[in-house]
C-alpha cells in the first residue's frame, strides 16, 4: 500500500482546510494512514492479448447480424451465467465465467489505431502524443502499471514486484509501456525471455557458489566480483543486468530460495502442466499462479510476441490470402484452455479472492469484415474480462449495439480500468508520481469502475 506521505493533489489542497479545523499536518498524515483503501487484491494476473481479439469472435457474438458482420461462428453457446452467450469455440471458458465478469463496452477515448500506440495505451493507461505505429519508447513516456506498483506497494523483500514474460512485444519497433521509464530502472519488471515450456526451464540467474553466505554480498564489490565469476550468465541474467541499478534488490532475490523455486515448473504435477497447455502461453499462466503464491505483485503475461501470423498475436486482417478462420482455429482453443485452466486452479488454490486476473488486448475488431476477408483494428468498441479479488461473479457489464460497434450502455476506457486495477490493490488512482522534469502526475486519469465489484 501506498505511504501516507504518497498523497493525491487534491488530498495535499485539503491540508490548509482541515488546519483551520486544528488540525496540524502530522495529524493529518496520521488521518491518511488511518483511512488507506483497504486492498481487495495482493496481487494482479494482467494477460496481455497482443494484435487486439475480436468482440464478435470471443465474448460479445453477434449471431442474428448479417454475414459481414456475425463472421465465421454464428452459433454462440451457452455459458454458466443465464443468458450469456460465447463464442461456440470458448467452450471450457464458457463453463467459468460464473467466476467472472465480462466488459463489453471498452472504448479508447482517443481512438488509439495503430498497434505501438495503443498498445501503450493498454499497458499503461495513458494515451501516447500520437497514434505512430513508429511510436518508441522514451523517458518522456508514462511507466508500466507494474513499475508504479513496484514503486507505490513493492513486494516483500526477496521478491520480485513485478515479474514480465515471455516476450518483448513489438510492432515493427519495441511497444512502449514495458518498462519503468521515468521512474528508474530499479523498478523496471523482473523480465524472464525463456520458454516456460521448454525442458529444464528455470530462472537463469546466478547463484551463490558453495561456501559463500548472504552476508558477503553486503558490499557492492562482492556481488560485481560474482557477476564477473559467472560472466556466462550476464547476457541472460536479470539480476545481473539490474544490478547497477538497484544491487540490494539483486541480493535480495539471490538469497530467496522460495521465490527463485517458483520459476522450477518441474514441480508441478504432470496433470496439472496438462491442464494449462504444453504451449508456452499455456505455461506461463501456470507461471503466474506461482509467482502470485510466491508473493510477486504484478505479473505481465504476454500472449504473443509479434501482433499476428502463425503462433503470434490477434492481428487477422485477411492479408495477403491469410485464412483467418486458420489463424483462429489457433487462437481461440489455446485461450480456452489457458484462461479456464487458469481461473480454476486459482480457485481450487483459494488464490482467487485475493488475485486480480484481468484479460484484455489492445482494441478489438471491426463490425464488418473487410475486402480482405478479415477485420480490421476498432478501438471504438471491444471486451475484457475480469475475475478475483472482489470482482462480480457471473456479471456482465455494458452492452453493444447490433454490429457490435459501440457501446449503448456503459463505458470503459484503459484510463478507467488502470484506476480500477490501482483501486483493487489499495492505492488511490489520484495518487501522484514525478516525472523527468519532477512534475506531479496522478497514476491514472481515470475513474474506478465501482459496478465491477460485488
Amino acid at each position: 500500500m501506498p505511504s501516507p506521505l504518497h498523497l493525491s493533489r487534491r488530498a495535499a489542497l485539503r491540508v490548509g482546510g482541515v488546519g483551520l479545523f486544528g488540525l496540524t499536518l502530522p495529524q493529518f498524515l496520521a488521518a491518511a494512514e488511518k483511512s488507506k483503501r483497504k486492498a481487495k487484491a495482493q496481487s494482479v494476473i494482467f494477460l496481455h492479448q497482443w494484435g487486439g481479439p475480436g468482440q464478435h469472435e470471443t465474448f460479445d457474438p453477434k449471431p442474428d447480424a448479417p454475414d459481414n458482420v456475425r463472421g465465421w461462428y454464428h452459433k454462440p453457446i451457452p455459458t454458466a451465467v443465464p443468458g450469456l452467450h460465447i463464442c461456440e469455440k470458448l467452450p471450457e471458458v464458457a463453463k467459468i465465467l460464473d467466476q467472472a465478469t465480462v466488459v463489453r463496452c471498452m472504448q479508447h477515448g482517443t481512438k488509439m489505431n495503430n498497434h505501438n500506440s495503443a498498445g501503450y495505451y493498454s499497458l499503461t493507461g495513458v494515451p501516447p502524443p500520437t497514434d505512430d505505429q513508429r511510436l518508441r519508447d522514451s523517458q518522456e513516456l508514462f511507466p508500466a502499471y507494474g513499475s508504479i506498483v513496484s514503486k507505490l506497494a513493492p513486494a516483500a523483500q526477496g521478491v520480485a514486484s513485478f515479474v514480465s514474460f515471455p516476450h518483448v512485444i513489438a510492432d515493427g519497433s519495441i511497444t512502449p509501456g514495458q518498462n519503468a521509464t521515468f521512474l528508474g530502472k530499479g523498478h523496471n519488471p523482473l523480465f524472464v525471455a525463456d520458454d516456460p515450456n521448454k525442458d529444464g526451464f528455470r530462472l537463469p540467474e546466478l547463484s551463490l557458489p558453495e561456501g559463500v553466505s548472504p552476508k558477503r554480498l553486503e558490499s557492492r564489490t562482492d556481488i560485481l566480483k560474482l557477476i564477473d565469476e559467472q560472466s556466462d550468465l550476464l547476457e541472460t541474467s536479470a539480476v545481473a543486468k539490474g544490478v547497477d541499478e538497484s544491487y540490494q534488490k539483486a541480493v535480495a532475490l539471490l538469497t530467496s530460495p522460495k521465490f527463485k523455486d517458483a520459476f522450477d515448473l518441474s514441480k508441478e504435477k504432470k496433470e496439472t502442466r496438462e491442464r494449462y497447455g504444453r504451449t508456452t502461453y499455456g505455461q506461463s499462466c501456470l507461471l503466474a499462479r506461482r509467482l502470485v503464491e510466491a508473493g510477486a505483485k504484478w505479473i505481465n503475461v504476454y500472449f504473443a510476441r509479434a501482433i499476428g501470423g502463425a503462433g503470434n498475436g490477434w492481428d487477422y486482417h485477411g492479408f495477403r490470402g491469410e485464412s483467418v478462420p486458420d489463424r483462429l482455429k489457433e487462437l481461440l482453443p489455446l485461450t480456452d484452455q489457458t484462461l479456464s485452466a487458469l481461473i480454476t486452479d486459482l480457485k481450487e488454490r483459494g488464490l482467487l479472492d485475493t488475485t486480480l486476473l484481468v484479460w484484455v488486448g489492445e482494441f478489438g475488431r471491426t463490425p464488418r469484415i473487410s475486402s480482405n476477408g478479415g477485420r480490421d483494428h476498432w478501438p471504438a468498441c471491444y471486451n475484457a474480462v475480469l475475475a478475483g479479488a472482489g470482482i462480480k461473479k457471473g456479471f456482465v457489464y455494458g452492452k453493444s449495439d447490433k454490429l457490435g460497434a459501440q457501446p449503448t450502455e456503459g463505458r470503459v476506457t484503459p484510463e478507467d480500468l488502470a484506476a480500477t486495477m490501482f483501486d483493487a490493490l489499495g492505492l488511490d488512482p489520484e495518487t501522484e508520481i514525478r516525472d523527468a522534469q519532477n512534475r506531479p502526475l496522478p497514476i491514472s486519469r481515470g475513474s474506478v469502475v465501482s459496478e465491477l465489484f460485488g
